[in-house]
């Protein structure tokens, strides 16, 4: 599912392991724009994150993998 644009605090599902992400991050380097997750759980903080490059689709902006979990992208 693609979004209008990936911002703090949303929530992605890693499409093989259904677990929750939260994003934390997202920069821009060089041509490209990349977004850090982190588990969304409760041990999270201790958790590795994860970096993924955002992809431009035909309807908006997609994480590879990852399926955007929240009703509504007007904020």
């Amino acid at each position: 599912m693609a979004v209008k644009s990936i911002q703090l605090g949303q929530v992605w599902r890693n499409d093989e392991t259904k677990q929750d992400f939260l994003v934390t991050r997202v920069y821009n380097e060089v041509f490209s724009k990349y977004a850090i997750l982190r588990p969304a759980e409760k041990n999270a903080p201790d958790a590795p994150t994860v970096r993924v490059k955002v992809t431009q689709a035909a309807d908006g902006l997609t994480l590879p993998g990852y399926t955007f979990t929240q009703d509504s992208t007007s904020f």
